[in-house]
Order: C-alpha cells, then structure tokens, then sequence
C-alpha cells in the first residue's frame, strides 16, 4: 500500500509570520504553488494558501501589506510520511482543505497536496 511518503513533495516553500501578503503570493506564484508552510525557525506555526489570499483581498483594501501570520491557519493538520494515500485523501475531503504539511516525530518532511494524490489515484 503506497504511504504520503510515496507522493508528497519535500521541495518545500516556506515563508516566516512576518512577511506580506504580497511578498507570499509572489513566491507562490514564481513556485507555482498553492501554499506556503509558516515556519517560526524549525516549527510550522501554520500554512497560508490561495484561499487566504482571496479571504484577506476580499476584507481589506490594504491587504498586500498584512503579515501572513494574521491570516496563515494556525497549526494545520499534519500527517505522518508512514500515513496511507487514501487516509491522508480522507483526511483532506473531510477537512476541505487541498494541503497537507507532512511530520516526522514533529519535523517538517514534506506537503503532499490534493494534485500529488491524484496523480497518485490516477497512475494505480
């Protein structure tokens, strides 16, 4: 049975509490990603994603210069590298969330993301 580990990506794009909103969305946007991982030196303090670009646009006009610390989610669910695929899918579906930060005994190894276990889904 193929495990997170099989699928997820460890090419990781992190940014700190303190950058902008601008300055996230312009290096999601140069990765070609959907999120990036919060980290406050070796911890994941949370994720910001393009659903959060689109909430902080949507309330304020000013909202490039915001911290992404105001508007990342706060410690994500997280699975392990050993999780099954198809947990880690259910996971996903139940929270409605698309990324998945990935820990090993509490260290950041990887993102699997909903593209990564559907090109899973669709190669088996």
């Amino acid at each position: 049975m193929a495990t997170v580990r099989d699928v997820m990506s460890t090419e990781l794009v992190t940014v700190t509490p303190q950058v902008t909103v601008a300055e996230a969305a312009t290096i999601m946007g140069q990765r070609r990603v959907g999120s990036c991982l919060v980290m406050e030196g070796d911890h994941l303090a949370g994720i910001f994603t393009e659903r959060d670009i689109v909430r902080v646009l949507g309330q304020h006009f000013d909202a490039s210069g915001h911290q992404v610390g105001e508007w990342m989610t706060e410690g994500p669910m997280t699975v392990a590298p050993e999780t099954p695929v198809k947990d880690a899918l259910q996971v996903m579906v139940a929270g409605g969330f698309r990324h998945l930060p990935v820990l090993d005994e509490g260290r950041l190894v990887g993102m699997v993301s909903m593209r990564d276990l559907s090109a899973w889904l669709t190669s088996t």
